[in-house]
C-alpha cells in the first residue's frame, strides 16, 4: 500500500465523519458506549488512543466463535494459525508474531485472560468461558503488559458473579460432523458479601480429515472445561476476586496434505508404502498411525483491588500449570518411516502483578506497577526410526548415488562390512534421539505512566515507560543412537581413497608410511562425485543428506553456559485531541521488547563462534555444525495516528501506522528441522479501519478492513526454496495486504414478546505466498469465506440459533512446509469445510 493510497484513504474518511453529524442529528443512539480495560483502567473505546478492537459477547454468540482462535474471522488484523497439532497454534497481529512449534519460543502476541498473562498459545485454545468481551490491541504494548508483547495483546474479560440475583444459562449445540456442544454457567449471591459462579463446557465433533490406511478421522474435538469464580466485596472499598479453572484436550489431530509429490513419493511407493498426491482439498492422506494431543490446562487467580479514595491498589496473583503429550506420524505418509515423534511438556507457571492507580480526577493521572514471572519448563522429545526407514534409506542412497533403484544395489550394504559393522544396523527401527531440555525463565518489570490532560481535558499527553529483565537458565541432555548419522564421511572417505590409492589399510602407521597418498586422499575427501570429476572424489559426500539426526553437544559445557539475561526500556509517548464532542484523534509512538528464545529442540546448533572454541576445547563431535541455540531478543517501535468517531447511528475507527521489528525471531521448518534466527528488520506500513452504521434501528451494518504492506528491510540469512537466500527488501510472505471483513445484521420482533436476528458475513484476504522456502505456485492463499446465522429468542429466556461457517466451502491453505525427509516434495493444512448446526439454549 502506498502513501498515496494511504493520503486518499484519510481524506475520504475525514470527510465522511464531518458529513455523519448531520446525517445523526436529533436521532436515538443506537450503538451502546463500549468500556475497555486495555489501559488497564477503565474507559470508553472512544476515548482510549489506542489501536484496539473490541468483540462483545453478543457479536461472538452469533458469529458463532468458540474460541480463540475462530476470533480472526472478526479481528481482519488478526491471524490465528493452528499447524500439525491441537497445541501448534500461533497468533500474528498485522503480520508479526510467532511462537508455535517449540516450546521454547515464547509468542510475540501476549494472551491475557482476566488479567492473567497464558505464557504458551496451547493454554489459550479452551473453549471461551461467560465472556464480557475480547480486546485485540495491535502493536507493541510492553509498556502496561510487558515482555512478549511486542506485536500486540489479546485481553479476555469474562463476566463476574452476579451480586444481586441468580441466573444462569444452559446451550446444546448439535452440528455436522456430530459435533456436540454442551456449556452452562450459574452465578448468584451467597451473601450479600459474596458471589460465585460457575460455568462447564463440552465439546466433541468428528474430524473431517480422512485415513485412507484406516478410515479414521481426524481434526476432531474432545475437550471439556470446568471454571468457578468467588467474588468477595467485605466493604465499598475492598474487592476480591478469585477464579480456578481446569480443561482438558485428547484430540487427533491435525491432517496433512501433499502438495508436491517429488521423487521421494515414488520411492515411498516402491517399499509399499502409499500416498495420496497433491489433493489436498480432499482433505485426507495415508498416515501410519493416528496423531495425540493430550492438553490438561488449570490455574488458580486472586485479585485484590481496595480503593483509597485517590488512588486503586490492585495485586492479580496466579499459579498455572500445563501438561502436554503429543505425538504424531511427521512422514505423512503409510510407510512406518518414523516410529515415534512424541513430546512430553510441563509448565509450572507463577505470575504477581501489583499497580497502584489514581482515580482520574485530577489534572492528571498516573500509574504505576511492577510484575514478576516465574517458570519452570521441561521437555522429554522422542525421535525414532520405523520399521521401514531402513527400506526407504536404501533406494534413496542408490538416487543419490546416481543409480537406479532396483537395479544397483544400496551403497549401505557396502558401508556396513566395511566399517565392521553387523548388516542392518543403520537406521535400525528405535534408532533416534531421546531429549530432555529444561528452562527456567524469571522476569521481573516495574512499570509507570501519565496522563497530562489540558485545554479543559480536550487535550491527553501520555508517558510511559516499562523497564524489564529477563533472565533464562536452559539445559539440553540427548542421546542420539544413530549410527548412520554419526558417521564421518569427509574421514571415512579419506581412509577408503588412500587404501584405493596403496592397497594399504587406512591406519595411522601406514598414513606416516606413505604421507604423499595420505594427503592427496585428505584433499580428495572433501570433493564431491560429478561427471566432472570422475573417480577423484569422495562418493560418500552423497550421503550426507541422509544423516537426520547427527550426535548433540549436550549443554551447559565449558563453552555454552544455556543463559541468556537481558534488559531492556520500553516506552509510550501520545498526544489525544478531542476535535469535536464525537470525534477523538490521536498519534504517538510505542515501543515493545521480547527476551531471547531458545530452541528447546533437537535442532539447536552452537553458534559459529562457539563452535571454533568448542573445537579448541575438544569438545567437538562428527557432524555438528554451526546454527544458533537461541534467537536474540526482538525490539519494535510504531509509529500511529488514529481518529475515533462515535455517532447516533454511526461509529469509526480510523489507524495509520508504520510498525518494525529489528531482529525479528523466525522460526522456519526446513524439512529435516527448524532453522530459528534473527531476521534483521521486518517492518509494516498500515491502514486499519472499522465502520458501523446503522441506517435503521433494525440493521447494523459492519466493515473492517486491514491494508498492509509488509516487508523485510533486512533478513540476510534466510532460507529459501534451494536453500540459504537474502529475503532483504522483499515482501513477507504469509501476511496479506488487505483483510476485509463485512457483516450485516437485520433484528426483528414477532409475537409481542419474541425477537430474531439474522447476520450474514463476508471474509476476503487477497492472495498472499504462505511461506519463504515453498514457490508460491505450490502454496498461496487467498480466502473468499461466507459465514450466516439467524435466531430467534422467546420472552421467556429460549432461544434458537441456526449457523453456519464457510457455508460456501472455500478452499486455501493455512500453511506448508517441505515434506519431512521427503526431498521435493511439498506438503500443507487445508482449512475447515463448511460446518453448521442448531444451538438451543435457556437464560434463567
Amino acid at each position: 500500500m502506498s502513501k498515496k493510497h494511504i493520503l486518499v484513504g484519510i481524506s475520504a474518511i475525514i470527510a465522511f465523519a464531518l458529513t455523519l453529524p448531520v446525517a445523526a442529528q436529533n436521532e436515538a443512539t443506537v450503538f451502546e458506549e463500549v468500556i475497555v480495560t486495555a489501559s488497564k483502567r477503565e474507559t470508553t473505546l472512544q476515548e482510549i488512543p489506542i489501536a484496539v478492537t473490541v468483540v462483545s459477547a453478543d457479536v461472538l454468540e452469533k458469529a458463532q466463535v468458540h474460541d480463540i482462535k475462530d476470533l480472526q474471522s472478526l479481528v481482519p488484523s488478526l491471524r490465528v494459525t493452528q499447524l500439525q497439532l491441537t497445541g501448534n497454534t500461533n497468533f500474528v497481529i498485522r503480520g508479526f508474531g510467532n511462537g508455535a512449534n517449540n516450546v521454547g519460543i515464547e509468542p510475540s502476541v501476549g494472551v491475557f485472560i482476566d488479567g492473567v498473562y497464558r505464557s504458551r498459545s496451547s493454554s489459550a485454545l479452551a473453549d471461551l468461558p461467560n465472556l464480557e468481551r475480547i480486546e485485540v490491541l495491535r502493536g507493541p504494548q510492553s509498556t502496561l503488559f510487558g515482555k512478549n508483547a511486542s506485536a500486540g495483546v489479546i485481553n479476555v474479560v469474562t463476566a463476574k458473579p452476579d451480586m444481586d440475583e441468580f441466573g444462569g444459562s444452559a446451550a446444546i449445540t448439535y452440528g455436522d460432523y456430530n459435533q456436540f456442544i454442551l456449556k452452562g454457567d450459574v452465578s448468584g449471591p451467597l451473601s450479600d458479601t459474596v458471589g460465585f459462579s460457575l460455568s462447564g463446557s463440552l465439546n466433541q465433533r468428528d474430524g473431517y480429515f480422512t485415513d485412507l490406511t484406516n478410515g479414521a478421522e481426524y481434526n476432531e474435538h474432545d475437550r471439556w472445561g470446568l471454571r468457578g469464580q468467588l467474588l468477595f466485596q467485605p466493604s465499598d472499598k475492598l474487592e476480591l476476586r478469585i477464579i480456578a479453572d481446569t480443561e482438558e484436550v485428547d484430540e487427533a489431530c491435525c491432517g496433512v496434505a501433499n502438495l508436491v509429490n517429488g521423487p521421494t513419493g515414488a520411492i515411498v511407493q516402491l517399499i509399499g508404502g502409499q500416498i495420496l498426491p497433491e489433493a489436498p482439498f480432499s482433505r485426507s492422506q495415508f498416515f501410519d498411525f493416528a496423531p495425540v494431543n493430550e492438553i490438561k490446562n488449570s490455574g488458580v487467580s486472586l485479585q485484590a483491588d481496595y480503593d483509597f479514595g485517590s488512588a486503586t491498589l490492585t495485586s492479580i496473583t496466579s499459579y498455572r500449570t500445563q501438561r502436554k503429550f503429543e505425538n504424531a506420524d511427521v512422514d505423512f505418509t503409510s510407510a512406518r518411516l518414523i516410529q515415534e515423534n512424541s513430546g512430553d511438556t510441563d509448565i509450572d507457571t507463577f505470575t504477581q502483578e501489583i499497580r497502584l492507580t489514581s482515580d482520574g480526577s485530577g489534572a492528571f493521572d498516573w500509574m504505576i506497577g511492577g510484575f514478576f514471572f516465574d517458570e519452570d519448563v521441561t521437555v522429554d522429545n522422542v525421535l525414532t526410526y520405523g520399521q521401514d526407514f531402513r527400506n526407504y534409506a536404501d533406494v534413496l542412497t542408490v538416487v543419490l548415488g546416481g543409480g537406479t533403484p532396483g537395479l544397483d544395489p544400496s551403497p549401505l550394504n557396502f558401508l556396513e562390512p566395511a566399517l565392521g559393522l553387523p548388516a542392518g544396523t543403520f537406521f535400525a527401527p528405535g534408532q533416534g534421539r531421546f531429549e530432555a531440555f529444561t528452562q527456567d525463565n524469571q522476569a521481573f518489570s516495574v512499570f509507570g505512566q501519565l496522563d497530562f490532560h489540558m485545554m479543559d481535558d480536550r487535550l491527553t499527553l501520555t508517558v510511559g515507560a516499562n523497564f524489564t529483565e529477563d533472565d533464562k537458565d536452559t539445559t539440553a541432555n540427548m542421546l542420539v543412537t544413530d549410527v548412520f548419522s554419526s558417521l564421518d564421511f569427509i574421514q571415512i572417505g579419506a581412509g577408503l581413497i588412500f587404501s584405493s590409492l596403496t592397497g594399504l589399510a587406512p591406519t595411522p602407521a601406514n598414513f606416516a608410511l606413505v604421507p604423499a597418498a595420505f594427503g592427496a586422499a585428505v584433499a580428495l575427501s572433501t570433493v564431491p562425485c560429478s561427471p566432472s570429476t570422475g573417480p577423484a572424489c569422495n562418493s560418500l559426500l552423497a550421503l550426507q543428506p541422509l544423516q537426520f539426526m547427527p550426535p548433540f553437544l549436550n549443554y551447559p559445557n565449558a563453552v555454552e553456559s544455556g543463559r541468556s539475561k537481558e534488559d531492556d526500556v520500553t516506552w509510550t509517548f501520545r498526544l489525544a485531541f478531542d476535535a469535536t464532542e464525537n470525534v477523538n484523534i490521536y498519534a504517538g509512538v510505542s515501543t515493545g521488547f521480547k527476551a531471547s528464545s531458545w530452541n528447546l529442540s533437537r535442532d539447536a546448533r552452537p553458534s559459529a563462534a562457539d563452535l571454533g572454541a568448542i573445537n579448541a576445547a575438544g569438545l567437538g563431535l562428527p557432524n555438528l555444525n554451526a546454527g544458533s541455540r537461541f534467537a536474540g531478543p526482538e525490539e519494535a517501535t510504531v509509529y500511529e495516528i488514529g481518529l475515533k468517531a462515535r455517532f447516533d447511528r454511526a461509529s469509526i475507527n480510523l489507524t495509520i501506522f508504520d510498525q518494525e521489528i529489528k531482529d525479528f525471531q523466525s522460526n522456519l521448518f526446513l524439512g529435516t528441522g527448524f532453522f530459528l534466527a534473527n531476521a534483521g528488520k521486518q517492518s509494516t506500513t498500515g491502514l486499519e479501519l472499522e465502520v458501523n452504521y446503522a441506517p435503521v434501528d433494525s440493521l447494523h451494518l459492519s466493515f473492517s478492513g486491514t491494508f498492509l504492506d509488509p516487508k523485510y528491510d533486512s533478513f540476510p540469512n534466510g532460507e529459501g526454496v534451494n536453500g540459504p537466500e537474502d529475503f532483504s527488501g522483499t515482501k513477507v510472505p504469509g501476511v496479506h495486504e488487505v483483510s476485509l471483513n463485512l457483516s450485516a445484521v437485520y433484528s426483528f420482533e414477532f409475537g409481542g414478546s419474541g425477537s430474531g436476528y439474522v447476520r450474514a458475513e463476508y471474509i476476503y484476504d487477497d492472495t498472499v505466498p504462505i511461506i519463504e522456502n515453498v514457490p508460491a505456485s505450490v502454496a498461496s492463499r487467498e480466502v473468499n469465506t461466507f459465514n450466516a446465522s439467524i435466531g430467534v429468542e422467546w420472552g421467556s429466556g429460549y432461544e434458537a440459533q441456526l449457523w453456519g461457517r464457510n457455508l460456501n466451502n472455500d478452499d486455501y491453505l493455512l500453511s506448508a512446509f517441505p515434506s519431512v525427509a521427503q526431498f521435493g516434495s511439498f506438503s500443507g493444512y487445508p482449512n475447515e469445510p463448511r460446518t453448521y448446526g442448531l444451538t438451543l439454549s435457556k437464560r434463567f
